[in-house]
């Protein structure tokens, strides 16, 4: 019980240094997340100023990713899949503004939707060294992913 006590503190300890430093990092160049705190969580998000639509970082031992995460709350899983849908029909205009290919994917087991960019090239417990590189890569996609579902998002005709 207490070493794992002791690996989650550890784990968490990780998390926050990595957020509080891609946050400090990411304050120039995007105020998507600039209210946002360092948490020991595995995710931080921001709104897209849509309810239930928000830009998703997240970090796990190895890799990250940044994505948009559709959960409007309560018995939601049709409306989700709707805008889910609403905005793949802009897909290939989505994924040119992001310039790369994207993972659309209707969470079937969950009632959320996401569209969501993976990154293999490391995470908080990478050497420390690469956290800096990671987080630019992280952040700049995350820019690109909003400049490209921003505008569709806006669009919809859905409920507050």
């Amino acid at each position: 019980m207490g070493k794992t006590k002791k690996n989650l503190a550890e784990r968490h300890i990780l998390r926050e240094k990595w957020w509080s430093e891609l946050l400090e990092n990411a304050k120039d160049k995007t105020k998507l997340h600039a209210k946002r705190s360092a948490t020991k969580y595995n995710y931080i998000s921001g709104s897209s100023g849509k309810r239930g639509l928000s830009y998703v970082y997240n970090v796990n031992q190895n890799s990250s990713t940044v994505e948009l995460y559709i959960d409007r709350g309560g018995d939601t899983k049709e409306e989700n899949e709707r805008i889910f849908d609403l905005l793949k029909e802009n897909k290939e205009d989505i994924e040119n503004v992001f310039g790369e290919k994207l993972e659309w994917e209707k969470l079937e087991t969950k009632r959320a939707c996401r569209i969501i960019k993976r990154f293999s090239l490391g995470g908080y417990r990478s050497d420390e060294e690469q956290w800096p590189s990671v987080h630019d890569k992280m952040i700049d996609a995350m820019i690109k992913l909003e400049k490209a579902l921003g505008p569709h998002i806006k669009k919809l005709k859905i409920r507050a």
